[in-house]
């Protein structure tokens, strides 16, 4: 389902004399439906810079990034669009919405774009809010006036809403205490139970081991970092 070729990257400082800087180079990795693999190594590694040539975020200098039949690597702007719609769920540390939009429409937005009965997402989007102890006087409110905790469960209800075939997912259990880090996880499970491919990074090393299939360390692919 995700199937990355070789891939590598480099940043140009375009304000330091458009200095180079090599970040991965010979990336590669596969991930079947079904399967979660944790990508490792230390900060700095690249962790989550191959999680955005994944999600098209950064282009890729060279290789491949095949998520279903798509090569993210060279698709056209439209074509990534279609693909974080339909196939590619996106759970990151920070959750970036439009101001004023209340919360249930945020969760249920995915549902929507892909053409669910609006009141049949609305009620998927409550369903999952509940499950992740959003009490439904938020609902109606922006999540921008939100702490940073319930902010996270609602950028995770809003991943986890609509079922893609395909994810990523950033740090999906930091900041959150144990009755919500086992509903995460419980809906990672249940992810993978109904076919998704899950690309993580955990630092939670008793998250990462519960949930992932395998490893993938990421400093074999980052230039001065390989052993």
């Amino acid at each position: 389902m995700i199937n990355v070729k070789n891939v590598s990257k480099s940043f140009t400082l375009h304000n330091q004399g458009s200095a180079v800087i090599p970040v991965m180079d010979g990336a590669s990795l596969q991930v079947s439906p079904g399967e979660c693999v944790a990508l490792t190594g230390a900060s700095g590694a690249g962790k989550s810079t191959l999680m955005r040539v994944i999600y098209g975020n950064y282009l890729a200098a060279s290789g491949q990034v095949v998520v279903g039949d798509l090569d993210v690597a060279r698709a056209e702007p439209r074509e990534i669009i279609a693909l974080r719609r339909d196939t590619l769920g996106y759970v990151s540390q920070f959750l970036r919405v439009v101001p004023r939009v209340p919360t249930l429409d945020v969760v249920a937005e995915p549902l929507l774009a892909v053409g669910h009965d609006r009141q049949a997402a609305m009620d998927k989007a409550a369903d999952i809010l509940e499950r992740l102890n959003i009490p439904e006087r938020l609902w109606s409110l922006s999540p921008t006036t939100f702490s940073g905790g319930e902010q996270q469960r609602v950028n995770i209800a809003r991943g986890f809403v609509h079922h893609y075939p395909a994810m990523l997912l950033d740090e999906p259990t930091a900041s959150l205490d144990a009755r919500n880090r086992e509903t995460v996880l419980s809906l990672i499970e249940e992810a993978k139970q109904r076919g998704a491919a899950i690309v993580g990074i955990f630092h939670d090393a008793e998250a990462r081991e519960r949930v992932s299939d395998r490893e993938v360390d990421v400093s074999q692919f980052t230039p001065g970092l390989a052993a």
